[in-house]
């Protein structure tokens, strides 16, 4: 099914056809309401395996053109559709937190993560807070200042850090905890995770990227599934900096294998959702 055009009832949602398990086309507040991510947190209980702690239950959500690229002039959102965007707003109403490497923080000028009315009451409903925590991974802090979610007074931030210093605080702006966890100079991003579980009762977190912090999330065993807009489009050219592929940084030895559980389509994107059989 095409995306809605333009001269339909915006109040009508887009519905994505399914196609697998086959059925009924379904709005994206459909699709979001079957995911049971909470439940499969509490089924699963995922563990981070040096020392048997528990850490949230996570979710990668990313989109690529179809020849791989993750960002179109350094930005991600050229590639997707509205239903894409749509999903995108969607997906953050379910889960206790949201991440991303301070890289796509810096670029994508993170703001408030829930500010729609309507969004934060689906939330309330769902038992979960009307804000979820950002959480921001900078192993070095590497934060301007001016990034819109540290002066939202509504936004709650925890910063993932192998850092001893703290960001210059403006008055008035979010509320801003720290887990500071390194190894061997370096953040210990495991630790923190369990960290995340234990001091702020996170059970679910949906990483939104850059493609370095997750490569290093996979490679430490920390993803549970990912969910994959696929883009109809070719965007070409050779890996860099500013035309990364989903996953980026040292190659994963052995590759991380993974089940597609359910396949949608919207405009000729396809909405991908896969389980990964090696996490934790």
């Amino acid at each position: 099914m095409a995306e809605r055009p333009a001269s339909a009832d915006p109040d009508l949602p887009l519905q994505l056809r399914r196609l697998l398990p086959p059925g009924v086309s379904a709005s994206v507040g459909q699709i979001v309401d079957e995911l049971g991510l909470t439940e499969l947190a509490g089924q699963v209980s995922p563990t981070v395996a040096q020392d048997g702690r528990r850490r949230p239950y996570l979710v990668l959500n990313m989109v690529s053109t179809t020849d791989g690229r993750a960002t179109v002039e350094g930005r991600s959102g050229p590639i997707g559709n509205a239903a894409d965007r749509e999903l995108f707003h969607a997906l953050r109403t379910t889960v206790d937190a949201v991440m991303a490497g301070a890289g796509t923080v810096r670029v994508e000028r993170y703001r408030r993560l829930v500010r729609d009315e309507r969004a934060r009451q689906v939330r309330h409903r769902r038992g979960l807070a009307e804000e979820p925590w950002a959480c921001i991974v900078s192993g070095r802090l590497v934060l301007p200042a001016d990034i819109p979610i540290l002066s939202d007074p509504g936004a709650r931030v925890v910063i993932l850090t192998s850092s001893a210093a703290s960001l210059q605080q403006p008055e008035g702006g979010a509320q801003i905890e720290y887990i500071r966890s390194r190894e061997e100079g370096l953040l210990d991003l495991p630790s923190a995770m369990c960290e995340l579980c234990e001091r702020f009762g996170v059970r679910t977190v949906l990483c939104e990227g850059g493609p370095h912090t997750n490569s290093q999330l996979l490679a430490d065993g920390l993803v549970d599934e990912l969910f994959l807009s696929l883009s109809p489009k070719l965007a070409g050219g050779d890996v860099t900096d500013e035309a990364l592929r989903i996953v980026a940084g040292p190659a994963i030895d052995p590759p991380v294998e993974m089940e597609l559980v359910s396949a949608f389509e919207c405009g000729s994107h396809l909405f991908l959702r896969y389980r990964l059989a090696n996490a934790g």
